[in-house]
């Protein structure tokens, strides 16, 4: 499997603080249990949170701000 980079992961999220974010999250989610939406035996959780981000299986979600 080709390696990922952070920009494959550009394409699918414009800001780079945004994308570490998002992985942070995501990596949390995986060590509490959930599955993975991709298949990447052999990889550690960092590698597959990035894989599912440029496969575009993680999107942001746009928060609506508290009135």
């Amino acid at each position: 499997m080709a390696r990922i980079t952070v920009e494959d992961c550009m394409k699918r999220v414009k800001n780079r603080f945004l994308l570490v974010n998002m992985v942070a999250k995501r990596v949390r989610q995986i060590r509490e249990g959930s599955e993975y939406l991709v298949s990447a035996p052999k990889n550690e959780d960092i590698v597959v949170a990035l894989r599912e981000i440029a496969a575009g299986k993680v999107k942001l979600q746009e928060q609506k701000p508290k009135e």
